[in-house]
């Protein structure tokens, strides 16, 4: 009798501290706050959240807004360009905009130039507004709303678009 009753107890502790385990551990998950994603904050400045690729890793921000993020592996997406990211994208979050840009570059003719600075109408419009040098390029905010997926590589065509047609380098500079 002794042996059944120590054995019913070890059991009724067994399962109550397991019951503890469970409740301890569904707790934390209710109570600890989720980080958001980096999808979630460029909203939060008013910049659509399809700027960067749906492969970061982790990122970081300061209060002060400078940010980096970690992409899985460097990559390629086809906007109205084509666009490469860096593994290290990096650069300075305020609303409406990312300065001091670094690691992301746009094909133009058969050249790669650095992005330095993406901005949006305040408040939001449908444009979007690319830095490239001494360049400012106004293209459609909606191509840039949704996440998209990384290519390892452009296809040999995105490689081989032919140079602009003369009239349009006049407005490529002026806008």
């Amino acid at each position: 009798m002794a042996v059944a009753t120590a054995t019913a107890t070890a059991t009724a502790t067994a399962t109550a501290t397991f019951f503890c385990y469970v409740v301890l551990f569904s707790l934390l998950a209710v109570c600890s706050p989720s980080v958001p994603t980096v999808y979630e904050i460029l909203p939060k400045y008013d910049l659509p959240s399809g700027l960067l690729p749906n492969s970061v890793k982790n990122y970081s921000i300061s209060e002060n807004g400078d940010f980096e993020v970690d992409l899985e592996k460097s990559c390629y997406i086809k906007f109205d360009y084509v666009v490469y990211y860096d593994k290290k994208i990096t650069g300075k979050l305020s609303l409406g905009s990312i300065s001091d840009l670094k690691g992301i570059e746009v094909q133009r003719f058969f050249l790669w130039l650095d992005v330095d600075q993406i901005r949006v109408d305040l408040p939001p419009t449908d444009r979007i507004y690319f830095t490239v040098g001494i360049i400012n390029k106004e293209l459609d905010v909606d191509q840039f709303e949704q996440v998209r997926s990384c290519q390892d590589k452009p296809s040999l065509t995105k490689f081989l678009q032919f140079p602009t047609p003369l009239n349009d380098i006049e407005m490529l500079l002026t806008e």
